[in-house]
């Protein structure tokens, strides 16, 4: 059963000038592991954060740590815990699955979450 399905779109130079302007963006919003990525990768993980959050229904309080993309044999997942985790059970969700891609200075990233 689907329990919900996100999209999202990031300008890449727009998001490569917002990481440099604000101190602790990166920091704030990417996972170490995440953080040494080109802008382009950045901008494709930030769009995923933000199309979980939309699956989610935008919760408050969610805390971008606890919302990562890592990568496996079959390519790019979504991995959750805390904040995304609770909302996430609450909702029924027992799977994820993301796409993302970056083409002509845009980044995009659909999520589909199972239950």
């Amino acid at each position: 059963m689907i329990v919900g399905i996100g999209v999202d779109v990031v300008d890449i130079e727009r998001f490569g000038r917002q990481l440099e302007r604000t101190p602790g963006l990166r920091d704030r919003l990417f996972v170490p592991a995440e953080r040494e990525l080109n802008t382009r990768s950045l901008a494709a993980r930030f769009a995923a954060k933000e199309a979980v959050a939309k699956v989610l229904g935008a919760p408050a309080g969610m805390n971008w740590q606890d919302c990562w993309i890592g990568l496996d044999e079959n390519g790019p997942t979504v991995q959750v815990k805390g904040t995304v985790l609770a909302v996430a059970e609450g909702k029924g969700v027992k799977r994820w699955h993301l796409s993302m891609s970056h083409d002509g200075g845009i980044a995009t990233a659909t999520v589909l979450a199972e239950g």
